[in-house]
């Protein structure tokens, strides 16, 4: 005899019903892009609602628009909220490929599970991001804009109408695909300051491995404070030695040479939960175990702020970058804590330097096209009228 659980319907991709907008947006140029705000988002949206007695409902393709929710919907309360960020890029030979998307929609599972919002299976989101992609990539990312990219935001939230902390008995799932800037590439590089001594972004026993809202905001005042100052980031430490955590919202690497002479490619471990298990951070990991394993030996283990400064007074430290799908991969030139600054090598004018404009390089070609790789997808795209 099945349970109730067995009897909800789960989240199924082909029964995806379609209503195409009757008011079709026009898809700004560059200009307007540069001079808005706020996010523009393309014509459409999926949205698909669950609650505990049914499960998920038909998924939906429809306008873009918005939703109505109850002032006591629990995510307005308790912070039952989860999202992913991944982007759609347009190749040189015009098609449009997604990068390793199973990565974005397993973790997007794990994250509304930290959170009690309810289970799905990855595999459905994946190809209901695919079919958005599908209908509205051709408009809002033409073949004439070959090496640009659409931003998509899958999330979640509770809609129950609920005061009272408790698991969300009913939720939405939703994705939307919008415009995002280029940040990869600042003038001189990527300058981070240290957050102050009484602030953290995330710590052991908590969620800062979950892609969870609640992780996001209230870094934003450090932030402000980093920009008031000249810089671009914050370089999030934690712990009495100072361990480094996360560049703003990116993973963190380091290439240094280590007293013993040997070549190292650094960065922060997973096994504390304190970071995000990126899917750009995976994929430089993989790509530089195997294709720079002759060079460089690549770890993933703690390592302290002092630990940079003295490579950095050794004439040890040779690059460092962050890695994440907003800032891609952005190479470091400045690190100042506590009153001093650690200046990083780059290439001329804050360019990447050696190692990461390699790696760089090289998702850069799968992502845009000029080589095949099992990592990125070709979208099937309808063609616009």
């Amino acid at each position: 005899m099945g349970s109730r659980t067995d009897s909800l319907q789960p989240l199924d991709a082909s029964k995806l019903t379609y209503a195409y907008t009757t008011t079709p947006r026009e898809v700004p140029d560059a200009k307007s892009l540069a001079s808005n705000c706020k996010t523009i988002c393309t014509d459409h949206m999926i949205a698909v609602s669950w609650d505990v007695e049914n499960g998920w409902s038909t998924p939906e393709l429809k306008p873009y628009g918005p939703f109505s929710l109850l002032p006591s919907a629990s995510c307005l309360h308790y912070a039952y909220e989860c999202f992913e960020g991944l982007k759609a890029y347009r190749g040189y030979d015009g098609k449009l490929r997604m990068f390793r998307t199973d990565r974005n929609s397993r973790r997007l599972l794990m994250s509304a599970e930290r959170i009690s919002l309810p289970r799905f299976d990855p595999d459905e989101l994946e190809k209901l991001i695919y079919k958005l992609l599908s209908v509205d990539g051709a408009k809002w990312l033409p073949k004439s804009r070959a090496g640009d990219f659409l931003y998509v935001r899958p999330t979640i939230i509770g809609t129950d109408s609920q005061l009272g902390v408790a698991t969300p008995t009913e939720a939405l799932l939703y994705i939307i695909v919008g415009y995002m800037a280029r940040m990869d590439t600042p003038t001189g590089g990527k300058r981070l300051l240290t957050n102050p001594d009484d602030m953290v972004r995330s710590w052991v026993g908590g969620f800062g491995y979950a892609k969870v809202g609640a992780n996001y905001g209230p870094s934003v005042l450090a932030t402000q404070e980093a920009y008031r100052q000249g810089y671009h980031q914050v370089l999030w430490l934690y712990g009495p030695e100072g361990d480094c955590t996360e560049a703003g919202g990116s993973n963190f690497f380091v290439i240094w040479k280590r007293k013993d002479g040997k070549k190292e490619l650094v960065t922060a471990p997973l096994d504390d939960q304190l970071i995000l298990n990126g899917v750009t951070r995976r994929s430089c990991l993989d790509l530089a175990k195997d294709r720079l394993k002759d060079e460089l030996e690549v770890t993933e283990r703690k390592f302290t702020i002092g630990e940079i400064q003295e490579a950095a007074a050794d004439g040890r430290l040779l690059e460092s970058f962050a890695a994440g799908t907003a800032w891609f991969i952005t190479p470091i030139a400045l690190i100042h804590h506590r009153g001093k600054d650690i200046n990083i090598p780059t290439g001329p004018d804050g360019t990447p330097a050696e190692i990461t404009g390699r790696i760089k390089g090289w998702l850069g070609d799968m992502m845009y096209g000029r080589v095949e790789h099992e990592w990125a997808r070709v979208v099937p795209e309808k063609e616009v009228n």
